[in-house]
């Protein structure tokens, strides 16, 4: 309508203000994630019944990875929560079996992002414990921990596992301490912590590391940003602006910026956008809405997109992040008409490739009791692996020990491909890998079992003697004859049976992968045939000519 009317107008030759004129300039941005769509679970995949917590703090209430989702729940006598199987969904039964041992209520929980089946609480008992979770259903409540970490004078309110060091613990108190933890040592009580930041002069709010963990960034209830470095327990830059009183802050990965949310001078909801160099006047602000619920910001550095959830309201916004001008690109929205108090977030190597899935939420709805999975999905035509919405991303495996954090090195995350079958990516893995060789056996002494191990492990074609008496075929032609017997780095002929059903899938995706490349393979061979046959009849009318 709006273009119709000025088409009119200028047609006519009519006067037009000048606000009309200047305002009418949509600007178009092409984005691969401009269609994203939250795409809620079905009754039968959220999990009912589960008792969710009613503390006040604002915290995620909620951890999960691949195998297991965490819910801080009420318990009388002390604090608890539940360990839930991924695929256990449906009604929780009301006699689950809770993880307690802390004396007050749990304030936060993390899973560890090196080790699926071990995750730290912490409590208002001033306490943090370590616990490991067996693979199997609990029977019973779990009260023995692994480790216990008594340092703090009062409540402990946040704890954050280090990105990149394995071992490596960081809690935040009310009595305005951050504390790292050294996991590495064979006490079951630790008393003292590594190092103790002091740096804060009331309640930490938040904690959000940079990528390779060198930088710490904190908000506090005295609504200032800080970026400390925290081994040396230093604060690097301090944000004085009036004009935000941030509650969370979040580093965008690798651009050098970072993202607080917070309240305006007129209690509006609001977010900021930081240099991480220059904190003294944000880059952009932004108010979204009136309300009075905490922003949860989460950043995926894979699509560069940034969500932010709205505690007590169940609407999630998604940007798009770009590091020029205007820096924060909004996308759209997700809504739905149930709150959530908390959320959780999987971590993208436990994401369903199949479907397009780059992001998927836990929601708490404690109206319900429910726990509702919001996935985030970029609709796609084809059914073979996107390697332009998935790119590397940061694996289960750490890129250094904690004694090597402690003593000054930074190193990135070990980056793997979430393509079904792949292997690290990294050139610093730990345990270090056999490298790949690319000579050719033409003779082996071993037997013919023991020397089609060794060419499966070497990345090659297990070695036949009728090889030696066949031509030596073009280079491009025996790429395509190793390929057809490894597959992503993966042997098909030497495949384990799936034990789980994770793995299970995971085979299904790496054959139809398979069996879709070897299609493309049949294709191609059916058109080198016709070729052929047609070169042949040719040769053969032209020698009849002669």
């Amino acid at each position: 309508m709006i273009a119709l009317f000025l088409a009119t107008c200028q047609r006519k030759q009519l006067f037009l203000p000048h606000f009309i004129m200047m305002s009418w300039h949509p600007q178009y941005r092409s984005s691969k994630f401009r269609h994203v769509f939250g795409k809620p679970a079905s009754k039968e995949k959220c999990y009912d019944s589960v008792p969710i917590t009613c503390s006040v703090h604002d915290n995620h209430f909620c951890a999960v990875n691949p195998h297991f989702i965490a819910v801080v729940t009420e318990c009388a006598g002390g604090g608890a929560f539940l360990v839930i199987p991924l695929n256990q969904t449906g009604k929780l039964d009301p006699h689950y079996p809770k993880v307690c041992g802390h004396r007050g209520n749990v304030l936060d929980v993390k899973w560890n992002p090196f080790n699926d089946f071990e995750i730290a609480s912490c409590s208002e008992d001033a306490t943090i414990k370590i616990w490991d979770i067996p693979k199997q259903l609990l029977a019973r409540n779990l009260t023995a921990f692994r480790k216990e970490l008594v340092g703090h004078a009062r409540r402990v309110g946040l704890v954050e596992w280090h990105p990149t060091a394995a071992n490596i613990l960081f809690s935040a108190g009310y009595d305005y301490k951050v504390m790292i933890w050294n996991l590495d040592t064979k006490e079951s009580v630790i008393t003292s912590p590594v190092r103790t930041v002091n740096c804060h002069q009331d309640v930490i709010l938040s904690m959000s590391f940079n990528t390779n963990g060198s930088l710490l960034a904190t908000t506090c209830k005295d609504r200032k940003i800080r970026i400390l470095d925290p081994r040396a327990g230093t604060v690097l830059q301090e944000a004085s602006y009036k004009g935000h009183r941030a509650s969370k802050v979040l580093f965008l990965g690798k651009l050098k910026k970072l993202l607080s949310t917070g309240t305006s001078r007129w209690n509006n909801r609001q977010m900021a956008l930081w240099d991480q160099d220059d904190l003294s006047v944000p880059l952009i602000e932004e108010d979204l809405d009136g309300s009075s619920g905490v922003l949860f910001p989460f950043y995926d550095a894979d699509t560069n997109m940034l969500y932010v959830v709205g505690k007590g309201d169940g609407n999630i916004r998604y940007y798009e992040v770009c590091t020029d001008k205007p820096y924060l690109s909004y996308l759209t929205e997700y809504r739905s008409y149930n709150p959530q108090k908390g959320i959780g977030v999987m971590p993208k190597r436990g994401l369903d490739v199949s479907i397009c899935e780059i992001f998927r939420f836990y929601k708490l709805i404690t109206t319900k009791s429910l726990i509702e999975p919001v996935s985030m999905i970029v609709p796609r035509r084809s059914e073979s692996y996107q390697e332009d919405i998935y790119p590397p991303t940061a694996g289960a495996q750490p890129s250094m020990t904690a004694q090597e954090w402690l003593s000054g090195m930074d190193r990135g995350p070990v980056l793997v491909s979430l393509r079904p079958g792949s292997e690290l990516l990294s050139p610093r893995p730990l345990p270090p890998e056999r490298p790949v060789s690319n000579s050719v056996t033409l003779a082996s002494p071993w037997p013919k079992d023991q020397t089609e191990k060794l060419a499966a492990e070497d990345g090659q074609r297990p070695f036949s003697p009728l090889e030696e008496k066949a031509p030596r075929w073009p280079a491009e032609q025996r790429l395509e004859e190793k390929r057809s017997w490894l597959t992503n780095g993966f042997d098909i002929f030497e495949c384990p049976p799936p034990k789980t059903e994770n793995e299970l899938l995971q085979m299904f995706y790496r054959q139809q992968e398979e069996i879709r490349r070897l299609r493309e393979l049949v294709i191609q061979r059916e058109v080198q045939a016709k070729q052929m046959e047609l070169e042949i009849k040719n040769l053969r009318m032209h020698s009849e000519q002669f």
